[in-house]
């Protein structure tokens, strides 16, 4: 199977850089040939992989933030467009990221190349509107340039690349039922899954004694409902005698509206840390209420390091409730509270939980979604010799 693996990021730069990068090499482990073509190389890949870098020519770089963003991606879109037609008849699919595909998009329905669009989160259009209306809700203003604030532009070149694409892949139930309700066909719609790093994540031998320990980890935005988590753990007993720590950095305005519940003797803000898998290890329960998502990795990192995962539906990709983690609907501040209650409470619960995760972690590894990525690129691929 050979694919072109358009990112137009600096692949292995954190969050989605780090997902495409963790994809790309489980794809590669899976025998895929691939041709990656990313905006810069920040972490080298493996040496099996093709790498180009449409942006960086050795130490010269053109600088995202010089030219901004949407042009980078659109030169990146453009020089992988113009490379993939001199490489039809060695490609077998082409997998490209949003907002830089667009005309790669084109250019590979012209050449009769299958592909598929990469979907880290829910349909943009309902991303949009759920964040604009739990904001005003709130009171809190997203600045103008945060990824969840409306615009317009991105909106419509990203509606424009869900058409062109053949598939769309999405990476939780959550997502595929928020195309499916933008009124996308199912057979559009094609499941794959996101990992974790077994080097990083995971367990301790034996759990260590003392006070319950609660952890919330990411960039702290609306659509992360830092606030749910932390109305619902005050309302806990848990909260007399436990601690719930938050390790990642606060939208500033959204921190605002938060600074009475933060400022409560049990809740420690860290900020930003480089330490999450020990955090994991040393805490209890990961706590993770988003109200839009598109595969929480701290959930499949939290449940091999054996850190049971509290979350909301939409974060739930890798969790099963009951099993490996406990679920409530979004906003229900009341279930989430009981959640918590229960698994303060019930060392026995805890214990049977934190097994079912442990037991659960090794389908859930960056080699599993490689596997299942090329599995995806063969059923696409054959579309094509259907289609011929």
């Amino acid at each position: 199977m050979r694919a072109l693996y358009s990112f137009p990021h600096k692949i292995g730069a954190g969050r989605i850089c780090d997902t495409a990068w963790y994809q790309v090499a489980g794809a590669s482990k899976a025998g895929v040939d691939l041709a990656v073509y990313t905006g810069v190389v920040h972490r080298a890949l493996p040496e099996r992989v093709a790498v180009k870098s449409t942006l960086a020519r050795g130490r010269l770089r053109i600088p995202y933030r010089a030219i901004g963003h949407r042009r980078a991606f659109a030169l990146h879109d453009a020089l992988v467009a113009r490379a993939l037609q001199s490489l039809a008849d060695q490609v077998d699919v082409v997998h490209v990221w949003p907002q830089g595909a667009k005309r790669t998009l084109v250019t590979a329905r012209q050449l009769g190349i299958p592909t598929v669009l990469e979907r880290p989160n829910a349909h943009t259009r309902l991303a949009y509107d759920v964040v604009r209306k739990e904001s005003d809700r709130l009171g809190v203003e997203l600045p103008a340039d945060h990824e969840h604030a409306f615009n317009a532009d991105v909106l419509r070149l990203e509606e424009e690349e869900f058409a062109l694409a053949d598939f769309l892949l999405c990476p939780s139930d959550f997502v595929l039922e928020s195309f499916v309700e933008q009124g996308f066909e199912r057979e559009k719609l094609l499941r794959h899954l996101y990992g974790y790093d077994e080097s990083r994540f995971f367990p301790t031998a034996e759990r260590e004694s003392g006070p319950f320990r609660m952890l919330f980890v990411g960039v702290a935005a609306v659509r992360k409902g830092l606030h749910f988590a932390l109305e619902a753990w005050l309302r806990s007993p848990a909260s007399r005698e436990g601690t719930f720590t938050i390790a990642g950095e606060i939208l500033p305005s959204y921190g605002a509206k938060l600074a009475t519940m933060l400022s409560h003797p049990s809740v420690r803000t860290l900020g930003h840390r480089t330490d999450v898998p020990e955090l994991m290890r040393s805490n209890d329960v990961l706590v993770l209420p988003s109200i839009e998502e598109g595969s929480a990795l701290v959930a499949s990192e939290a449940i091999a390091s054996g850190c049971i995962p509290l979350v909301s539906r939409a974060s739930s990709a890798a969790c099963r409730d009951g099993d490996n983690a406990l679920v409530h609907d979004v906003g229900d501040v009341q279930t989430l509270e009981k959640h918590i209650t229960t698994v303060y409470r019930d060392e026995e619960l805890r214990t049977r939980l934190r097994a079912g995760a442990l037991r659960s972690a090794p389908e859930l590894t960056w080699d599993v979604a490689g596997k299942r990525l090329a599995e995806l690129y063969g059923t696409v691929a054959s579309s094509r010799s259907r289609a011929r």
